[in-house]
């Protein structure tokens, strides 16, 4: 059964790996064994990637701004030299969140959080795999939201680009599950990190979405751990397309 879990030695990239979830499921992996680079957008970056070289554990960082489609390539590259070509794990935890009532919502903001949260997603995803289908075998994570379900009050690109993440999960599952590479999402329910810092600060809003957590909290980073240990091995060698809910229940409530 220890096996089945086994990731060490894996090599792995991990964008927006500096904070909030991606930064628990990049140290998920470290803490497992894995060989990982963080991409994140300021050059705080670098300071992650040298607070878990300082604990021992091998992990490297690049910059770069995913809003930029060159930006994107860039950084893939860059970060597949720094793994001598290999990638096992591919994770896209990069995002961001804008809220506007939608008939307000500017057009400026609504590209920024496309670009990040979707497009820059397909890039990856793409890039990941041609690199995984050499060896027939990889491991794809993306990163969705409860907002693939409902839409969400004044989040309308965000619901958009989740939504978007999700049904293109289950189409790269289609194109690469044949040829030996899981892809698959994890959709976080309400979790206590900067992108809900607007929740956190409305006491009624807050108080009306935890009396609907089953598990009686909201949700951090260290819950988020297990799914990501569980879809980057062997152990979901069976599973693609799948968007698991990480949400203390709320959705079945």
């Amino acid at each position: 059964m220890h096996n089945l879990f086994d990731i060490r030695g894996k090599k792995a990239i991990v964008t927006g790996g500096t904070k909030g979830l991606g930064r628990s499921m990049a140290e998920a992996l470290l803490e497992s064994g894995c060989e990982v680079v963080v991409i994140g957008s300021s050059d705080g970056v670098h300071q992650t990637a040298e607070e878990y070289r300082s604990q021992g554990y091998p992990c490297q960082s690049v910059q770069a701004d995913l809003r930029i489609r060159e930006e994107c390539y860039r950084s893939f590259e860059e970060s597949l030299k720094l793994l001598n070509g290999e990638l096992d794990i591919l994770i896209t935890a990069a995002g961001i969140q804008r809220r506007h009532l939608a008939d307000e919502f500017p057009i400026e903001e609504w590209d920024e959080v496309i670009n990040i949260n979707l497009h820059s997603v397909f890039i990856f995803n793409q890039l990941g795999a041609r690199i995984m289908l050499k060896k027939n075998y990889g491991k794809i994570i993306n990163v969705t939201s409860m907002i693939s379900w409902f839409g969400g009050q004044t989040v309308c690109a965000y619901a958009a680009a989740k939504g978007g993440v999700t049904q293109m999960t289950k189409a790269f599952a289609n194109d690469l599950m044949g040829r030996g590479i899981c892809v698959n999402a994890i959709a976080p329910g309400y979790m206590a990190t900067d992108l809900n810092t607007a929740l956190l600060a409305d006491k009624e809003r807050s108080a009306s979405i935890l009396s609907r957590i089953p598990a009686g909290r909201w949700g951090d980073g260290n819950d988020i751990k297990g799914a990501t240990i569980f879809l980057a091995s062997a152990a979901s060698d069976y599973l693609s397309g799948a968007n698991i809910n990480v949400d203390g229940g709320y959705l079945v409530k």
